[in-house]
């Protein structure tokens, strides 16, 4: 059989993106056409398939939990670096060293925090690293962070802490010293911020197993892949889940228009919670 692609009609891309959009959520535009086809022609191909229509009724009849998990692994995107738009994470770092520094605080060695859509790791592993090294008081804490994704693969390897030193380019002298280089040229997170993360899959359409309040939320370029009711509907759940004064940090071509009266806007893409009524008592 070819190996190579396989030719896609309209009808069979607006099946594609109906199923996506039924499964995760994800509005795909026109401009994907050629991802669907690039990526997708391998599976159908492994399958001893050779036309869209017919994957796309294996998947609605007999497809396994692990093959429906494959098209959504396949059609989602994971582009991530290591402090991408630092400056969520000064504000961050300055935020909690409040709540750390504060004599008042009634929960006073309790901190959670989540990365929505965390993709391969950079983002909480970006977190926990600045946070540990800002305020070495955290690690007495109960800190935690949870790290979410629907892409299962991804979460497998955001689980190792590994990375190719490639990964580090760009940044600079001390942030490069937080991570341990290992003998084979691949450097690692050191297991102090590892033990804060822990990693899950989730799917943001479906139910939630998660309690608040977080301290904070970041969902960052998560939205841009849903419509408007839908970007409504995650942030309002989110706003549920973050403690009063609590912050949400999103992507740079993001905004919380849908939402904006549950938010305040306090900096670039920077909003802060004024919809919860949950106390920081633990959960």
């Amino acid at each position: 059989m070819d190996s190579g692609e396989i030719s896609l009609s309209d009808r069979e891309f607006e099946a594609v993106r109906n199923k996506v959009y039924q499964l995760a959520g994800i509005s795909m535009s026109d401009a994907k056409r050629t991802l669907v086809v690039s990526r997708l022609s391998k599976i159908i191909r492994r399958l001893n398939m050779d036309t869209f229509t017919a994957y796309l009724d294996h998947l609605d009849r007999g497809a396994s939990g692990q093959d429906v998990q494959e098209f959504i692994n396949a059609l989602t995107t994971n582009l991530t670096r290591f402090f991408r738009e630092d400056h969520h994470f000064d504000h961050l770092s300055e935020y909690i060293g409040k709540i750390v520094n504060d004599p008042a605080n009634p929960n006073k060695s309790r901190l959670r925090l989540w990365s929505a859509g965390c993709s391969t790791g950079q983002e909480p592993y970006t977190i926990a690293l600045n946070l540990l090294a800002a305020h070495p008081k955290l690690k007495t804490w109960d800190f935690k962070i949870l790290a979410t994704d629907i892409d299962t693969e991804v979460v497998k390897k955001a689980q190792t802490g590994i990375y190719k030193a490639g990964d580090l380019s760009g940044l600079s002298p001390e942030r490069s010293r937080m991570f341990d280089t290992k003998s084979d040229g691949t450097v690692q997170i050191p297991e102090q911020a590892r033990s804060v993360v822990t990693f899950k899959t989730l799917n943001l359409m479906e139910d939630w197993p998660i309690r608040g309040p977080f301290d904070a939320i970041f969902c960052r370029n998560v939205a841009i892949y849903f419509n408007k009711p839908t970007q409504e509907k995650m942030f309002t759940r989110m706003g549920e889940l973050l403690a009063p004064s609590a912050f949400l940090y999103i992507g740079h071509s993001e905004n919380l228009n849908s939402v904006a009266d549950k938010f305040s806007l306090v900096g670039k893409t920077i909003y802060q919670n004024k919809l919860s009524s949950k106390s920081r008592s633990a959960a």
